[in-house]
């Protein structure tokens, strides 16, 4: 269905809860460059459940990471951000399209930012104070939506 990509993730409990979510939802998940933490921490296998084994996930590298998203139509890119300017809501999604966030210390890198600038997309927040949201919490958001957008099209 969709592309879950997780650029150099941190936090293993994070990744593990993502990748449940991608399970249940038959998505695809994309850890790119480095890990703040191995694919075998206890963590990350905790929170992933006994689930593994319906998890189609990939680490792969900058170099895979970039090729797969130049071969892409643009329009299937969709960067989250907090720095987006349109709300997650105005997205319109397709099967097989990539919904990107960026590591929760760093964010995504400029250079994707820059490359893909007219593609980001935020979640809004009502309190100014607050920084962000959790990044598995994040990905919910938005998976859960892009999937509703996609079911009730009657395009799944």
């Amino acid at each position: 269905m969709f592309k879950v990509i997780l650029i150099e993730p941190d936090i293993p409990q994070n990744s593990g809860n993502i990748a449940r979510l991608c399970a249940a939802n038959n998505f695809e998940l994309f850890l790119v460059g480095e890990l703040g933490f191995v694919l075998s921490d206890k963590h990350l296998k905790r929170a992933g459940l006994d689930y593994w084994e319906y998890v189609r996930m990939q680490h792969i590298s900058w170099d895979a990471f970039r090729k797969m998203t130049e071969e892409a139509d643009e329009r299937s890119i969709h960067l989250l951000t907090k720095h987006g300017k349109q709300a997650y809501t105005t997205m319109t999604p397709q099967i097989g399209d990539f919904l990107i966030f960026g590591s929760e210390t760093d964010g995504l890198p400029g250079w994707l930012l820059e490359k893909y600038s007219q593609r980001w997309y935020n979640i809004p927040m009502e309190n100014e104070n607050v920084r962000s949201l959790n990044l598995a919490t994040s990905v919910g958001i938005v998976a859960y939506h892009a999937r509703y957008l996609i079911e009730s099209s009657g395009k799944r």
